[in-house]
């Protein structure tokens, strides 16, 4: 990394050998990061909700697979190491659109598509895979960390607490 003095304004650039510098994600549907869009919250508050589609580009040179931990970032017990599941999404090449995948379940995943630990919740709110926002409306923050993982389980990049929307 260098840093360079411009006056009051310090400016610092990463050089080719930063890690994790190059991965990026944009969220598909009608998921923008801000609000979990309608329909997609838990079927206990009368949704039927799946994970936001995703298109990641710049995946390290020997990424075979994205692991996504879901997490709600408001409540505790659910807020890190896939909270609210771990799903793995093989992948080949720089970029790669990430399908929906439907909560609550561990059948039926798009193809390429595995659950890896499903969502902690209990009673009332547990999951065979991935629990959809479930927090009532309340404003909780919920966020997906990415890691670019190669065929030896050893991890490429990552990026962390990437928000998909607050419900």
């Amino acid at each position: 990394m260098k840093f360079f003095n411009l006056g009051v304004i310090s400016v610092c650039v990463f050089t080719a050998n930063s890690a994790f510098a190059e991965m990026q994600v944009t969220l598909g549907g009608n998921w923008d990061g801000n609000r979990v869009p309608e329909g997609q919250q838990c079927t206990l508050f009368g949704g039927s909700g799946a994970t936001p589609p995703m298109q990641i580009s710049g995946l390290p040179a020997g990424t075979v697979m994205i692991v996504a931990e879901y997490n709600d970032r408001s409540y505790q017990p659910l807020s890190r190491n896939g909270g609210h599941g771990t799903i793995g999404y093989q992948v080949s090449g720089s970029s790669a659109n990430l399908p929906r995948v439907p909560g609550l379940t561990d059948r039926n995943l798009p193809h390429g598509v595995q659950i890896l630990k499903k969502a902690r919740g209990t009673g009332r709110y547990a999951s065979d895979g991935y629990l959809p926002p479930c927090s009532g409306g309340r404003g909780n923050r919920y966020s997906v960390d990415l890691k670019a993982v190669d065929a030896a389980g050893n991890i490429l990049d990552e990026l962390k607490h990437v928000a998909i929307g607050r419900y």
